[in-house]
């Protein structure tokens, strides 16, 4: 199949899909598939990434991409190149999965795909969860009217992550033909966990000889950080073995919030900031954490989850991210409402049980293994493509759950 990929950005401030989506098109092209990655130069508001661009970047990964120049600042992305590579080229191309919504890009190549008959996937990547649904309603509703009602409802798909995404975006009243494929990590198994654990210990000698408490991702509002604080603030000031340690980027400022919250619980100096991890310095965290929480007021998915689970981290999330459902009947973690108290109550029941935390963390593996393995993924990924293909740009079968 001859596939394009149109994403807003590939810069790692804008989270997850900025990785996810290279990933998938470097699977797509090692299983045979010609794969093409259209996005812009943009990074965040008035910045640019250092590339060049505007022209195409074969790697070694056989995906040819094309960083588009934009024109405008801010996150919209108005790019006068992109519109032209899709008026050119899309009709060369046998589907197009477009991600995100409420940019230039998705609206962009969602007309264009409707206008040469080229059918395509949109994902909203959590543009239409709840938490973020709300926000800027006004400006929202004149935007679908215009443009993502339609591009919704001539999509030949609309890819979810989870059952409870898709359902929560049916409840909107919004008209489309839903999917569910998951998204998926590396089968990787960690390797040398006594060597990955004493590098930990030496890059951090806070979390030396501590119960290690991770969190894995952007330092955003959406991630109750604010509840976090409070109820690290409760553990820290009644026991003396725990350590709270925070990886992932500060895009917006929350970082300094959450400090703020940690100096007034009294705790700050029991946990640590340490900006984003990448490569054998993320695995060590994984490997020498004891707990993960993600305790977010919305998720669209959290990777970050999947990616603990399989590292056998027993984890506690919030009933707002969109696949406690899969962890809750596995009994691969606990999941609690987005409130310090049952927050607090959560984290303290697994320090004080090994046996819980190595019970959770051995079916969190099983999970992951049957739920969220690449290969498996891409192959019902895949089988979308082609349906898709075979049915046309307005298909109308019922919605089916790949997971």
């Amino acid at each position: 199949m001859r596939i394009l990929h149109v994403i807003p950005s590939l810069a790692m401030r804008h989270g997850g899909p900025s990785q996810g989506v290279p990933e998938m098109c470097r699977e797509l092209a090692r299983i045979g598939h010609q794969v093409t990655l259209y996005t812009t130069d943009l990074d965040g508001p008035g910045t640019r990434l250092e590339v060049e661009p505007d022209r195409a970047i074969r790697g070694d990964d056989g995906v040819e991409r094309w960083y588009f120049s934009t024109q405008r600042s801010g996150l919209y992305g108005v790019s006068r190149s992109l519109t032209k590579a899709l008026h050119d080229n899309v009709r060369n191309f046998d589907v197009v999965h477009i991600h995100s919504m409420y940019r230039f890009t998705s609206t962009v190549a969602a007309h264009y795909c409707r206008r040469y008959q080229v059918p395509y996937i949109l994902q909203p990547h959590g543009s239409l969860d709840p938490c973020v649904y709300y926000r800027h309603r006004l400006r929202k509703n004149v935007y679908e009217a215009l443009f993502e009602k339609r591009n919704l409802a001539h999509a030949a798909a609309v890819h979810f992550a989870t059952d409870e995404e898709m359902s929560l975006v049916r409840s909107f009243g919004l008209q489309f033909h839903g999917v569910v494929v998951p998204y998926a990590i590396e089968s990787k198994l960690l390797v040398d966990r006594d060597r990955l654990i004493e590098q930990f210990a030496r890059d951090w000698p806070a979390t030396r000889g501590k119960k290690v408490i991770l969190f894995f991702g952007r330092l955003t509002a959406k991630k109750a950080l604010d509840l976090l604080a409070k109820a690290f603030g409760t553990l820290a000031r009644s026991r003396s073995d725990v350590h709270l340690f925070l990886a992932g980027p500060d895009t917006e400022g929350e970082g300094k919030k959450l400090r703020k919250w940690l100096t007034e619980e009294g705790v700050l100096e029991h946990a640590t900031f340490a900006g984003l991890l990448e490569g054998e310095r993320k695995v060590a965290a994984l490997a020498a954490s004891d707990i993960f929480v993600l305790c977010s007021y919305g998720e669209n998915f959290g990777i970050a989850i999947v990616e603990a689970a399989a590292a056998g981290l027993p984890v506690v999330i919030s009933n707002k991210v969109n696949i406690w459902r899969e962890f809750n009947d596995a009994n691969a973690g606990l999941v609690v409402n987005c409130d310090a108290d049952e927050l607090t109550q959560a984290l303290a029941t697994l320090l004080d049980s090994a046996e819980l935390r190595h019970s959770l963390g051995e079916a969190g593996k099983r999970l992951v293994a049957e739920k969220f393995m690449r290969s498996d993924v891409i192959a019902k990924m895949t089988a979308v493509y082609r349906d898709a293909i075979a049915k046309g740009l307005t298909l109308k079968s019922p919605e089916m759950s790949l997971t």
